[in-house]
């Protein structure tokens, strides 16, 4: 077995992709580093990504300056430049795509989160970019909301590959395995294929500690709530991980599967540690089994290349303790229900709209500027 603790995860199981996207780090050869040398099966970005890989790289400005002179707004101008981005990124992966039949090398692009709560709107926008992009190895991102639910179960009917977002609930999560299903279901009862639609499930971990503990603050401090901090994330991920073994071993699957259908992937994300009370791979170390992905910004990469220890903690004897600690929390009054269906929820939404104003305005500084300088 290899001495690299990334590569070793393959063993468990467990496909590393990375967390970042950006220009500068494909024209320095980084990308194919970590492919080549790491074992990197796949990539993601985000409006927060492509926002600091815009606004902080060096590679745009030019780009930038000779949209704006073809007269294209700032909006026109950063999907020009996302999705030459993720077509070079779905290009570097393209011979993993390839060896692996379709169950590595995919790379994410996302609809605006200015759609998210626009049903019709999001469709449309992500088949649009399906188009654009036109590169089978992509996954257009859609978050799993009440309103993108519909947008979910549509595109993967259509035969795009999806990579559900922002999922922070358990509850949440099996509506979203459920479309899937029902998404596939449709196209078998029509006589299309399944068997090349790929799909992702990204349950976000970090964000659910960091609210949790928050809320256990206000509790005071004693032995039992103290025991629950750097758990409360995990433990929702694990119970999530036992309710895709669930869905994923039913007859309901296991008919899909017949005709060819893929796995839809938990995929665990938000996976750099927050609290730097804790381990900084904690949610990476503690989420390892069978047909996971674990997005990682490079840090963490780094990090778990450093000293990562392997061993599988995706377990029936996890799975109970995590139930126990669930247990414990709302014992304690803290509703989990309350924080990943609707703060964390609507926070990431938010928190992506935010971003991508920031990018809109950075690209737009540097349209105007070359604008004036005609």
């Amino acid at each position: 077995m290899s001495n690299n603790p990334l590569l070793q995860l393959q063993q468990e199981g467990v496909s590393v992709w990375l967390d970042y996207l950006s220009r500068d780090q494909m024209n320095s050869g980084g990308l194919m580093r970590l492919i080549e040398h790491d074992g990197l099966r796949g990539e993601t970005s985000n409006p927060s990504i492509f926002q600091k890989a815009i606004s902080e790289g060096k590679s745009y400005s030019s780009e930038i300056s000779a949209l704006a002179t073809r007269g294209l707004d700032a909006e026109a101008i950063c999907w020009e430049l996302m999705i030459a981005d993720v077509q070079r990124a779905c290009d570097s992966f393209r011979p993993l795509y390839d060896q692996s039949q379709g169950a590595h090398g995919y790379v994410s692009l996302e609809c605006s989160p200015l759609l998210a709560d626009d049903t019709a709107a999001e469709l449309a926008q992500a088949r649009d970019l399906w188009k654009r992009v036109d590169r089978p190895n992509l996954l257009i991102k859609v978050p799993g909301t009440a309103a993108g639910l519909p947008v979910i179960e549509e595109c993967l009917h259509d035969g795009i590959n999806v990579n559900v977002t922002l999922l922070f609930a358990v509850q949440r999560y099996e509506e979203v395995m459920d479309h899937f299903m029902r998404a596939l279901e449709r196209r078998v009862a029509e006589g299309k294929e399944i068997g090349h639609i790929a799909s992702v499930a990204s349950f976000f971990v970090s964000r659910v500690d960091t609210e949790a503990e928050r809320r256990l603050d206000r509790l005071g401090k004693n032995e039992r709530i103290d025991a629950l901090r750097g758990h409360i994330a995990v433990a929702n991920a694990q119970v999530a991980y036992g309710r895709f073994e669930e869905h994923f071993a039913s007859d309901r699957w296991k008919a899909l599967e017949a005709r060819g259908g893929r796995l839809q992937q938990p995929l665990w994300a938000s996976t750099s540690t927050k609290n730097p009370h804790y381990s900084d791979i904690l949610y990476v170390a503690e989420l390892i089994g069978p047909h996971v992905v674990n997005t990682m910004p490079e840090e963490t990469i780094d990090a778990f290349r450093d000293h990562g220890v392997v061993r599988r903690t995706h377990t029936a004897e996890h799975l109970e303790a995590s139930r126990g600690i669930l247990r414990t929390l709302s014992e304690l009054g803290v509703d989990l229900d309350d924080i990943t269906l609707n703060t964390l929820e609507r926070e990431g939404v938010q928190k992506f709209a935010d971003a991508y104003h920031q990018l809109l305005g950075a690209v737009d500084r540097e349209r105007q500027a070359e604008l004036g300088r005609v």
